[in-house]
């Protein structure tokens, strides 16, 4: 059976505190089960618990050293080197990893526990009477419970296929729900949801980290792309649907590309100007192994070892590949030390120079935390206004058949930021080739490219600059992609209690 853990868990995680600090309040009270939501407060306690679990997609592991969720997506993309043994990097890197392998089931775990989260937030704010809070207020809550329930969803359809689909509140233990078709999750809640969510009157743009309508209309921009495209072939119509929503987030305004890549990391910026979804971290609130709300990306990214920080832990957990840094073409600004990346810092304990083996992730280098005190106070970026950007070249190109003069435009100014000359008139097919190449450079390491080949079944080959077929793509590491990586197992711990949740994925 999904344990029950993992779906009622927002009975524990429901805070009450500020809506504008809903990841940075320390537990005061609890809503125990059977509650009725008595005052707006409550409610938006509720509608706080759906984000907690968000903290998932870049969740570390306690109990395991360098564990992170996050590395798991760049593992698979083959572009990606590590320190640590400790963190299974060799299982990804020959692709050997099965159902009991490291962080395939702290992934399932995260996003059910916050799929259980936002249904009992639908469930109990639906039950309110506008005598406790103007229906205004409730409704907008519930759009953001929507929102974020189909962003789970979304995670786990790209990750497992087939998920078991669960909508309600479980009234016992005897939870043995069989796996619903991936298409079938798209069109019963990942567009449904989305769907009221962009109906509401939510903010369009929201500085506190809340879901906002911009944010509703990026997810929505990611996920009817998604959806026409290999994965599930829902139609080519959604291309269309898709362009929509990414030119809503662009038109509407409220965002702009920072001018400095350096700007991504200052914490001052955080759900401000490039930004429109992030996952919000505190470095004044302790980590728990349930809420990790000290950013773990800042020192999982240091060198290992490598004495330049106030961190007692430097794990050096992902680092790019030397094909990868070398693909890039020459002058682009991204690759210049302390962009994207850097090559040698000022030790910590000596004016010294220390110079690493490799090019490491600059992107997460929050630099207070590093010299001073230790504590990240970065968030982590979901959507940004360059990925909407070539969210929408994309669409549009596949929808009206060639790259309309918005789409060229789209695509320079993130090449000119880069230092790249503009691109010219190009056929269907190399603008689109292009697009994606973009994206790799731009949001690499942003847990975007290893959902992007997925959506293609297209890798770029950093040796020869070919896009190869997925399957059949062999990496720099000599593994070979096959269609048993084009989903995850589901984990062995869920189908060891729940035999509806067999078969297991093709390979597994």
């Amino acid at each position: 059976m999904l344990p029950i853990k993992y779906i009622s868990i927002g009975f524990l995680i429901l805070v009450l505190g500020s809506c504008k600090k809903f990841l940075e309040e320390k537990p005061t009270n609890f809503l125990s089960p059977g509650f009725t939501i008595s005052n707006t407060k409550e409610a938006r306690a509720l509608a706080n618990g759906c984000y907690s679990k968000m903290q998932g997609l870049a969740y570390g592991q306690p109990s395991s050293y360098g564990g992170n969720t996050w590395n798991l997506m760049e593992f698979m993309t083959g572009k990606s080197n590590s320190d640590l043994g400790q963190t299974g990097f060799i299982n990804f890197q020959n692709l050997s990893y099965n159902s009991t392998s490291f962080y395939v089931d702290t992934w399932w775990q995260q996003l059910y526990m916050g799929i259980g989260a936002c249904n009992l937030a639908l469930q109990s704010l639906a039950a309110v009477g506008s005598a406790v809070m103007p229906d205004s207020t409730k409704n907008n809550m519930l759009a953001e419970a929507h929102a974020m329930r189909a962003l789970y969803y979304f995670y786990l359809a790209r990750m497992y296929g087939a998920v078991p689909m669960v909508t309600t509140v479980p009234k016992d233990l005897n939870l043995k729900v069989a796996r619903t078709a991936a298409k079938s999750i798209y069109d019963s809640i990942i567009i449904p949801d989305l769907l009221t969510a962009e109906a509401s009157t939510l903010p369009w743009q929201d500085n506190t980290g809340l879901v906002s309508r911009s944010a509703i209309e990026s997810i929505l921009a990611d996920v009817y792309l998604t959806y026409a495209g290999a994965a599930i072939k829902g139609g080519d119509q959604y291309y269309a649907e898709s362009a929509k929503r990414s030119k809503a987030v662009i038109t509407n305004g409220g965002y702009s590309l920072f001018p400095n890549y350096r700007d991504m990391n200052d914490p001052a910026n955080k759900n401000r100007g490039e930004f429109i979804f992030q996952v919000n971290y505190s470095a004044s609130v302790p980590s728990t192994s349930t809420n990790t709300s000290i950013l773990p990306l800042t020192a999982l990214t240091i060198p290992n070892y490598s004495g330049i920080s106030k961190y007692s832990d430097e794990y050096g957990s992902v680092y790019p590949t030397d094909q990868f840094i070398h693909s890039f073409l020459p002058g682009d600004k991204r690759i210049q030390e302390r962009q994207f990346f850097y090559t040698k810092y000022p030790g910590i304990k000596t004016p010294d120079t220390v110079v690493f083996k490799a090019h490491y992730i600059y992107k997460w280098f929050d630099s207070v935390a590093v010299r001073n005190t230790a504590k990240s106070d970065l968030n982590y970026t979901v959507y940004r206004l360059a990925d909407v950007y070539l969210l929408y070249a994309e669409a549009s190109n596949r929808a009206e058949g060639s790259p309309n003069s918005d789409a060229v435009n789209y695509v320079n100014l993130i090449r000119a930021r880069a230092n790249l000359a503009p691109i010219g008139a190009l056929s269907q097919s190399a603008f689109e080739q292009e697009v994606w190449l973009q994206r790799y450079y731009e949001l690499c390491f942003e847990n975007k490219m290893w959902f992007d080949m997925l959506r293609t079944l297209k890798v770029h080959n950093d040796v020869t600059g070919n896009w190869d077929d997925f399957v059949g793509h062999k990496t720099v590491w000599g593994a070979t992609f096959t269609s048993s990586q084009l989903l995850f197992p589901v984990p062995k711990q869920e189908t060891d209690v729940n035999p509806n949740l067999l078969p297991n994925n093709p390979g597994f």
